[in-house]
Formats: C-alpha cells, structure tokens, sequence
C-alpha cells in the first residue's frame, strides 16, 4: 500500500480521535473514550507505517499540520466553534507550509 495512504489514514484517525476528545468529557463517557483511543492508536500505528518510506520531518510536518488543520474545521462545522479572519489565515498558513515542506523534500540536492 502507497506510504501516504497510510498517511491520509493516519491524519484522518487523528482527526476523529481529537474530536472525540470533545466529547469524552475528560474522559468520563465511555463511548467517547473508546474512539479516542482507536482513533489515536491507529493513528499512531499508520503513521509509523508511512514512516519506513516517507522521511520523518515531512510524514509529521504533513499529519501535524493537515490534522491542525481538519480539527479546526471540525471545530467549526460540527462543534459550532467561532470562525474569524485570523483563524482563516492560520489555517492557510498551516497548509501552505505543508506543502512547501512536501516540495522541499521531492527536491533532491
């Protein structure tokens, strides 16, 4: 499987665990909690996957920050969290750096 499959998985499990964060109330409902470790564990877990072909700096550089990213759009959409000018440049300031960083290393020296 392409290593930024696994990725994608990773980012995508990280998303849903971080969310379900929200909703475990410190970790006192039970259903929450449990998706907060499955959705961390496989995280965790694909991201060291990806990691056996994807240099380490770009693999976290892209499941930190696209995750950053997805979070906060959960945040908005499904939590009703506020959505504002600063917010909206962070987020593009996010993604722009991750794609310079995925740029960066496809260049060889």
């Amino acid at each position: 499987m392409n290593p930024y499959a696994f990725l994608a998985i990773a980012i995508v499990s990280e998303v849903f665990g971080s969310s379900m964060l929200k909703v475990s109330n410190g970790f006192k409902r039970f259903f929450p909690s449990i998706g907060v470790l499955i959705g961390m564990g496989l995280a965790f877990y694909c991201l060291s996957i990806s990691l056996i072909t994807i240099p380490l700096g770009t693999a976290y550089a892209i499941w930190s920050g696209i995750g950053t990213a997805l979070t906060a759009l959960v945040g908005v959409f499904v939590y009703k969290e506020s959505f504002n000018l600063k917010k909206f440049i962070g987020l593009v300031l996010i993604i722009g750096g991750v794609v310079i960083l995925k740029l960066s290393a496809d260049v060889s020296p």
